[in-house]
């Protein structure tokens, strides 16, 4: 799996273009605005768009994904359900944060625990994280060694849980449980700020390596 991480929005939310080198087949994750920054990245890669991935349905990750889906008259997929009320009170987010009016939407899927989702020749496999949100999922592509994490953990830190419907103590096992038994090497891109990996996060990060939490 190829990627070029794009941040977006004034929150500089990290959406990730991934794609297949075997097919230069991709996917949006996380396409949270900046549209026309994005398909000026896809254009430059010669990546064909098959589909647009969400992790979680806050506003940062998600403002662009109905201009973007029009544009490629691609699907959306994900996140998990427990996520609707999210995507469906956009309007709502967009004047809580200053953003451009976002229209509410529904996905064409749904996401669950275990799902695979596949991008040209490649498979991501989906776990369900929830506690940052209630339907917050992560995307492990085993090939590349790579897991794209959204709001669940960053380098050195952990997603916010005062929104409504997150859960600290769920987050906590949600990282431990699905992000921490990765193998160490594996490469973690989170939804803001740098890259990190298995290994550093359990041996640096104070959330997981129980100083807090």
């Amino acid at each position: 799996m190829e990627i070029e991480v794009i941040p977006v929005t004034p929150f500089a939310q990290n959406c990730s273009l991934i794609w297949d080198s075997s097919t230069n087949k991709g996917a949006f994750v996380d396409p949270g605005g900046d549209i026309e920054k994005l398909i000026a990245a896809a254009t430059n890669k010669g990546v064909s768009i098959e589909k647009i991935i969400l992790t979680h349905g806050h506003l940062d990750h998600v403002g662009g994904t109905v201009a973007i889906a029009e544009h490629y008259g691609v699907p959306i997929v994900g996140p998990h359900i427990g996520d609707k009320f999210w995507l469906d009170a956009l309007m709502q987010q967009s004047q809580m944060f200053g953003f451009p009016p976002a229209q509410p939407f529904a996905p064409n899927e749904w996401l669950n625990d275990n799902d695979t989702i596949s991008v040209g020749n490649l498979t991501l496999e989906v776990l369900h994280c929830p506690g940052h949100t209630p339907g917050h999922v992560v995307l492990v592509e085993r090939s590349s060694n790579r897991v794209i994490v959204g709001d669940v953990i960053f380098a050195g830190s952990i997603g916010r849980t005062d929104f409504p419907q997150g859960n600290h103590q769920q987050l906590i096992d949600s990282i431990k449980q699905k992000i921490m038994v990765l193998p160490d090497d594996m490469t973690i891109y989170p939804g803001h700020g740098p890259t990190t990996t298995v290994a550093t996060e359990k041996a640096t990060n104070p959330y997981v390596s129980g100083r807090f939490g």
